[in-house]
């Protein structure tokens, strides 16, 4: 009897605590895929059924992220790139660079570690610092967010919304992060959920991947750009995707986002 009572109370303390966390991943449920696509469209990035969004994340890299930003101009097509606030400190060219051809930024956390881990407290000084410092390089406050890991908290969900920040996962996306990871395969993995509406994710920066993993998804890009065009869909940044609570935005110069413009300069 003396030994149930403590062990009860205990049990009883802990309740609350127990709730908590329940409550602080319940969100995690988001990361399966089919799921996510079926029942969150928004959060998923499921646009207009006439048009693809292409986003990359991890970067910015001075060896990798120009590769893509320079094939992206050839082809006439801009993107969203989420951005980690670390690299953006690290590489403020690049990130410069990013801004001035017209592609979207978002961010991707300041490390890419994951937010299970981090209580509400860190996880709003993570975007925040993230946020602010892309905003002091380009002048423009983000307002889009992909979790690293695609992993969202209940803390992340709050200090997105604080932070005035929308989350946005993918679709469809290449498993271009891996040693084994090839043009073609990348080229296979997207191509295979890849559908008008949908957000296609991608990697110019090899932080996390295995190292020269970026070069896969470099040489599946193209292809996959042919593929749009030949389906009809148009390629372009998620502000350009006709995504609920995303507002478009209104260029002063000609639009270059359609797969099917293969003007150069």
């Amino acid at each position: 009897m003396t030994i149930t009572r403590p062990l009860r109370t205990a049990a009883l303390a802990a309740l609350p605590a127990a709730a908590l966390a329940a409550v602080h991943c319940a969100p995690v449920v988001s990361t399966f895929g089919p799921l996510r696509n079926r029942t969150m469209p928004r959060l998923s990035g499921r646009g207009r059924p006439d048009h693809v969004a292409l986003t990359f994340d991890d970067g910015p890299d001075p060896l990798s992220t120009p590769f893509f930003l320079r094939l992206l101009d050839r082809r006439g097509v801009r993107a969203t790139f989420f951005l980690l606030g670390s690299e953006a400190h690290r590489s403020p060219g690049v990130v410069r660079e990013i801004a001035a051809a017209g592609h979207e930024i978002g961010i991707h956390g300041w490390r890419h570690r994951p937010l299970l881990l981090r209580g509400p407290r860190a996880t709003y000084d993570d975007f925040a610092r993230a946020r602010d410092t892309v905003a002091g390089i380009t002048g423009t406050r983000p307002t889009l967010f992909r979790p690293p890991y695609g992993v969202m908290s209940a803390a992340a969900h709050v200090a997105a919304r604080c932070l005035g920040l929308t989350p946005v996962l993918w679709t469809c996306w290449g498993e271009d992060w891996t040693a084994r990871a090839t043009p073609e395969s990348v080229y296979r993995t997207v191509t295979a959920d890849l559908d008008g509406g949908g957000t296609i994710l991608l990697h110019d920066s090899d932080c996390t991947s295995a190292p020269g993993a970026w070069r896969s998804a470099l040489g599946a890009v193209p292809r996959i750009l042919d593929t749009c065009e030949e389906q009809g869909y148009e390629v372009g940044r998620l502000c350009d995707h006709g995504l609920p609570g995303v507002d478009p935005v209104h260029d002063v110069h000609p639009a270059r986002t359609g797969a099917t413009d293969r003007r150069g300069r």
